[in-house]
């Protein structure tokens, strides 16, 4: 028996000596935690202490100025190391921020773009005019559907123009309209039209499949260019080998007759002689 309260008697002083010692390591525990973080007291002044006077109105508003409270210096207070803070409230203007130098209620309204500092489509090359359904009035002398146009570098020709040779007579100028109306085929013509050259005749330069038409004529010597032209030296080559206006009659009645343009063509033109 007297063994069973000695046990009970250990036990029940090893359990007390156990709580005491966790009591003291909390006690512990909150020392430190309070002398680590200290309690910071905001002081809030008096309304009436705050309110901005009359004369202060009038000083303008110092950016300079620091922007931060004026805190007093820490000093303990008790055993446990806390500390306080006192701050004093700096008087603010609300008229000096976020405001634009005049307020109005009236509605946006949109101006007009200013114009550009620069002519951004000075240097820009102008795309070329592409000009569908041509059809060839004389050598170099081609209409579209609004325009007419005579193609630059070579003198007009005119298809009434005759030529001689071998003392006889030939319409050169039909013959050379009818080549130049071959060597067209329909095709769309690329040409520099200038901006106001619409419903009327203008000189353009122009190609067609990439080749120039003006060299073209000139080469096959069905085209005289214009003084001081790159293309004299094909046209005296052309004049040297005898073609075109150059040459006799090319046409050869012996064999079978060179391809000639549909004569409707000529009359929707209103044209009173067809292709020869």
């Amino acid at each position: 028996m007297r063994q069973q309260l000695v046990t009970l008697a250990g036990g029940i002083a090893a359990l007390a000596l156990y709580t005491g010692i966790l009591y003291a390591g909390a006690a512990t525990i909150r020392d430190r935690e309070s002398s680590a973080t200290p309690d910071f007291v905001l002081e809030t002044p008096d309304l009436g202490e705050t309110e901005p006077s009359a004369e202060a109105d009038d000083v303008p508003f110092d950016m300079t100025a620091p922007q931060a409270s004026e805190t007093a210096p820490l000093g303990n207070q008790g055993q446990g190391g806390s500390h306080s803070t006192e701050t004093t409230a700096r008087a603010i203007e609300p008229q000096q921020f976020g405001l634009p130098d005049e307020v109005t209620t009236k509605p946006l309204e949109r101006i007009e773009p200013r114009s550009p500092l620069s002519d951004t489509d000075k240097d820009k090359p102008k795309a070329p005019t592409i000009l569908r359904q041509p059809v060839a009035l004389a050598a170099g002398l081609i209409r579209f559907d609004k325009i007419t146009l005579q193609l630059d570098g070579i003198e007009p020709e005119a298809a009434e123009r005759t030529c001689e040779s071998g003392g006889k007579s030939w319409p050169c100028g039909m013959v050379a309209r009818t080549a130049f109306r071959n060597f067209l085929r329909a095709r769309a013509v690329s040409c520099d039209v200038p901006e106001d050259g619409a419903g009327e005749t203008v000189t353009a330069h122009c190609t067609v499949g990439g080749q120039d038409p003006a060299a073209w004529l000139v080469a096959n010597g069905w085209a005289t260019p214009m003084p001081g032209s790159p293309l004299e030296e094909q046209a005296e080559a052309a004049r040297k080998a005898k073609l075109g206006f150059n040459g006799d009659d090319p046409r050869d009645f012996r064999e079978t007759p060179m391809p000639f343009d549909d004569p409707s063509a000529a009359a929707t033109m209103d044209e009173a002689a067809p292709d020869l």
